[in-house]
C-alpha cells in the first residue's frame, strides 16, 4: 500500500509565493546597498590606504591645479607594465583623474602590444626620437603635447655596491619626483606661449640634435619638458641679443668670441638678461674672452680642472654631494652630481662692495679632499663648482628684461647625452632654467617622494654558496629525508 504523503507536493502555493518574495527582498536590499555606495564614493572620493608604500596622497598644491583645470588633457603612459616604477607612476595618474574628470588615461604596452604602440608612434611622431621611445608620460591638452621620459621621473644617487676585487657603483633611486613633473606639465599647458631660450653656436658648442655622448640632444628635450623652445643663435653682424630671449646659454665654447659678441651679450646682461655658462676642461687652454665679463659680475672660473680620488667613479669624473641652500639646489640635498673634469669656479670678494653689486652664491663644491690636476703642489682644498648670480634692484632703474640672473659652471660635459642620467643631473638642469626663468612655482612647493629599497647585497663568493645551496643542498636534504622515511616504513 503506498504512502498517501509521497504524493504531497514539496512546497506549497504559498510557500512558493513566500521563498519569491524573500528573494526578490533581498535582491533588492543589495541593489539598494550597493547603489548608495556608488553613491557616497562619488560624493566623497577620500581614499583609504592600508599601506604607507602604496598610498598615494597628492599636495594640496596640487589639488588645486586639479580643480583649477578646465581644458581636457589626455595623458598616454607609454610603458613597459613590468618596469619596476610603473606602478608608482600609474597609480599617481589615477589619482589625478580621480580628483578631475577632465583627464583620461590610456596605457599602451610597447613590449606586448605593437599595433598600439606603433599607432601611438605615428600620431605623435614628430615629438619621438631615437633616444627617447620608451617608458614615455605623454601629455596632450588640444594639441599641446608635452612628452616626460620615464627614467627623468627618478632621481638617483651613486652608491657603492660591495665587491671584493674592484670598485663597483649602481644607480640607487631615492626619490620619486612624478607628482612634481605631472603638476608642472599641467600648470605650463595652461599657459598657450612656452618662454623662449637661445643656444649660442659658433665656437664649437655641442650639437643639439645629435646622438653623441657629448651632444646635447637631451638638454634640449629637458628644456621642452620645462616648456621652454629652443633656438639657435649666432650673434653675426649688427644683430644684437633678440628681444624675445628669455634666456640665453652659452655651453663648453671652445674658440674665443670676438670683442663685438662680448658687447652684445654684455648689454643683454645690464638690460635684465638671463645667461647660463657651462665651461669644460677642453676650454682651460683657451681664453674665450667670457672669463673677464663674469668677474664683473663676481664669478671667477679658474684655468685648471679638479679631481677628487675619494669621490669618483671613473677616476676622471667628480661625484659631489656639497649642496648649498639656494634655491636651485636645495631639493638635491638627497642626490649626488656627476661631473667630468669639472673647473673651479669661485665667488669674487670685493673690499668695499657697493650696495648694488649683485649677489653671488656658490652653489656646489666637491669634498675638502680635491686636488687641481695642472697644479699638484697645491694641497688638498674644497673647491666651488658652480655660482648663482641675481642684481639686486636698485632704485629707480627698471630694467628691459626684468632682473638679471647668471648660473656658471665648471662643466659642461655633465649635462650632455651620456652624463645627464648620472645622480641628479637633470634635475640640476630642470632647476637651474626655472629659477633663471624665475619660475618659483616650478622648484618649490611638491617634494619628491622618498623611494624605500629592500635589496640584500652579496658578494660572487656569496652568491655561489648560496647557489649551490640551492641547487644542490636543499634538494638533497629533502631526498636524503625522503629516502630515510622510506627505509623506516620498510621496516
Amino acid at each position: 500500500m503506498s504512502d498517501p504523503l509521497s504524493h504531497r507536493p514539496s512546497f506549497s502555493a504559498a510557500s512558493r509565493w513566500k521563498i519569491a518574495l524573500d528573494v526578490a527582498l533581498r535582491t533588492a536590499l543589495v541593489v539598494a546597498v550597493v547603489g548608495m555606495l556608488n553613491y557616497v564614493g562619488a560624493k566623497f572620493s577620500h581614499r583609504f590606504y592600508w599601506s604607507s608604500q602604496t598610498g598615494v596622497h597628492l599636495s594640496s598644491r596640487t589639488a588645486a591645479v586639479l580643480r583649477s583645470l578646465t581644458n581636457a588633457v589626455t595623458v598616454t603612459l607609454y610603458y613597459d607594465r613590468k618596469d619596476e616604477f610603473f606602478p608608482d607612476i600609474a597609480g599617481l595618474l589615477n589619482e589625478y583623474r580621480s580628483l578631475n574628470r577632465n583627464i583620461s588615461l590610456r596605457t599602451v604596452d610597447y613590449v606586448r602590444d605593437a599595433g598600439e604602440a606603433e599607432k601611438i608612434k605615428q600620431q605623435y611622431r614628430q615629438y619621438f626620437s631615437a633616444l627617447s621611445d620608451k617608458n614615455l608620460v605623454i601629455f596632450d591638452c588640444g594639441g599641446r603635447v608635452k612628452m616626460v621620459p620615464g627614467d627623468g621621473l627618478t632621481q638617483y644617487t651613486l652608491e657603492q655596491v660591495p665587491n671584493a676585487k674592484e670598485r663597483e657603483f649602481r644607480r640607487k633611486p631615492v626619490a620619486f619626483a612624478g607628482e612634481k613633473t605631472f603638476t608642472s606639465i599641467l600648470l605650463t599647458l595652461e599657459n598657450p606661449q612656452p618662454l623662449k631660450a637661445y643656444f649660442m653656436q659658433g665656437h664649437g658648442e655641442p650639437s643639439l640634435t645629435g646622438s653623441g655622448n657629448f651632444d646635447y640632444l637631451k638638454f634640449a628635450s629637458t628644456l621642452e619638458q620645462n616648456y621652454v623652445v629652443l633656438s639657435e643663435l649666432q650673434l653675426l653682424g649688427d644683430a644684437g641679443v633678440p628681444p624675445d630671449c628669455n634666456l640665453l646659454i652659452i655651453a663648453a665654447p671652445a674658440a674665443p668670441y670676438t670683442e663685438l659678441e662680448l658687447q652684445k651679450i654684455a648689454k643683454y646682461l645690464q638690460e635684465g638678461g638671463r645667461l647660463f655658462v657651462l665651461f669644460n676642461y677642453a676650454s682651460v687652454k683657451t681664453v674665450t674672452g667670457l672669463e673677464p665679463l663674469l668677474q664683473h659680475w663676481g664669478v671667477n672660473v679658474v684655468t685648471d680642472v679638479v679631481q677628487d680620488q675619494k669621490n669618483t667613479v671613473t677616476g676622471q669624473d667628480v661625484v659631489v654631494r656639497d649642496f648649498n641652500q639656494h634655491p636651485v639646489v636645495s631639493s638635491l640635498a638627497q642626490l649626488s652630481l656627476q661631473l667630468v673634469l669639472p673647473r673651479p669656479v669661485f665667488k669674487t670678494v670685493a673690499a668695499n662692495a657697493a650696495a648694488s653689486m649683485p649677489s653671488v652664491d656658490e652653489l656646489i663644491a666637491t669634498s675638502p679632499d680635491a686636488t687641481l690636476v695642472g697644479t699638484p703642489a697645491e694641497p688638498p682644498h674644497r673647491y666651488a663648482l658652480a655660482c648663482a648670480v641675481e642684481q639686486k634692484p636698485v632704485a629707480g632703474v627698471v630694467n628691459l628684461r626684468g632682473t638679471t640672473r647668471l648660473i656658471v659652471t665648471g662643466d659642461s660635459v655633465f649635462l650632455g647625452n651620456y652624463y645627464i642620467e648620472g645622480g641628479g643631473n637633470r634635475d640640476f638642469l630642470s632647476a637651474a632654467v626655472n629659477w633663471l626663468l624665475d619660475r618659483p612655482q616650478l622648484l618649490a612647493g611638491i617634494e619628491a617622494r622618498p623611494v624605500t629599497e629592500f635589496r640584500m647585497y652579496l658578494t660572487r663568493q656569496q652568491q655561489r654558496e648560496l647557489r649551490w645551496l640551492l641547487i644542490g643542498a636543499l634538494p638533497g636534504a629533502i631526498l636524503a629525508l625522503g629516502g630515510l622515511i622510506w627505509f623506516i616504513r620498510r621496516k
